[in-house]
């Protein structure tokens, strides 16, 4: 006899994206574990993990939002941080123990003329203290054993990279990167060119893809609408449509028939597309159907579709 229950749903179908400021001291999948709850949803995701001492924008996907959660691990991202000069650490930021102190003897002329050097294409290699998997373990687990691999480079694009304030030991930078930065890394190797070393005490993502904090919502600010009659509803009212997650990318609207052999899967001649690149793909009504890609030969194929739409 079957066992009763083992499909049971835990949780309802809920759809869409939700822009959380992630606080500090929480993990990011201490976060959507969280709002998960509040929404009672079934399935839910985030978009590239924020460590606890970093706060700001983390993308919590839930239902079909979660199948397009790659597209924003994947995008360009924006980032405030405060570096403190004259000393390094174990993990590049303000949880580990102190490793080395040297004098600070910087001023603003100097800082921009190194700063000015990590803008650019570039490679970077990335801490022992990442998520980066060395033969299926992520590479700061081993380091906390004690156990040191060696990362090959990896090519990244600081895109614009900002000095906003620096009081004698701590210099304030605005950043926005290419996927795959490190800032910890960034901070680490400024500090070493300046000749002093460097560590990371604030990290603050300010921006994701094509996704501006204007919409963000605090965990306070979700905690006290979740205290309310049919908080729940209110919380759930907060989430972003899908589509919000490619906004930064362009948009076709396609004819019936257009979308009927994109979901059989075949590509699609679609006047005025772009000749290269992603493309987010909408019906007539404007109801957002998913992404394709446009092929060589102009044709746009589909690549993540909704399953209904």
């Amino acid at each position: 006899m079957a066992r009763r229950g083992r499909n049971r749903r835990r949780g309802r179908p809920v759809d869409g994206v939700l822009l959380l400021d992630k606080p500090l001291g929480l993990s990011s999948n201490e976060a959507l574990q969280e709002v998960k709850g509040m929404l009672f949803a079934e399935k839910a995701g985030h978009t590239g993990s924020l460590d606890p001492l970093a706060s700001g924008m983390l993308p919590l996907c839930f239902g079909e939002g979660t199948k397009f959660s790659r597209f924003l691990l994947d995008a360009d991202k924006a980032y405030q941080f405060t570096m403190k000069l004259g000393q390094r650490t174990e993990t590049g930021d303000a949880e580990g123990e102190v490793i080395e102190t040297r004098p600070v003897d910087v001023n603003e002329a100097q800082l921009q003329q190194v700063v000015a050097e990590f803008r650019g294409p570039q490679d970077q290699v990335p801490s022992m203290y990442s998520a980066i998997k060395h033969e299926g373990q992520p590479l700061y687990k081993l380091a906390r054993q004690g156990i040191e691999v060696e990362r090959q480079p990896r090519p990244i694009n600081v895109y614009s990279l900002e000095i906003l304030e620096l009081n004698g030991d701590e210099a304030t930078l605005e950043a926005r990167v290419s996927k795959g930065t490190y800032i910890r890394s960034l901070a680490e190797d400024i500090g070493e060119k300046l000749g002093c070393g460097a560590h990371v005490i604030m990290l603050r993502r300010l921006s994701v893809g094509g996704l501006d904090d204007a919409t963000m919502v605090t965990m306070d600010q979700l905690k006290e609408l979740r205290e309310q009659e049919l908080g729940r509803d209110k919380v759930e009212a907060l989430l972003q449509p899908i589509s919000t997650m490619v906004n930064h990318w362009p948009t076709l609207t396609l004819p019936d028939a257009s979308a009927y052999y994109l979901r059989m899967g075949q590509p699609v001649v679609v006047p005025k597309a772009p000749t290269e690149g992603w493309v987010s793909l909408q019906l007539q009504d404007e109801r957002f159907l998913g992404v394709g890609e446009v092929l060589d030969d102009g044709r746009v194929a589909p690549r993540r579709l909704l399953t209904e739409a």
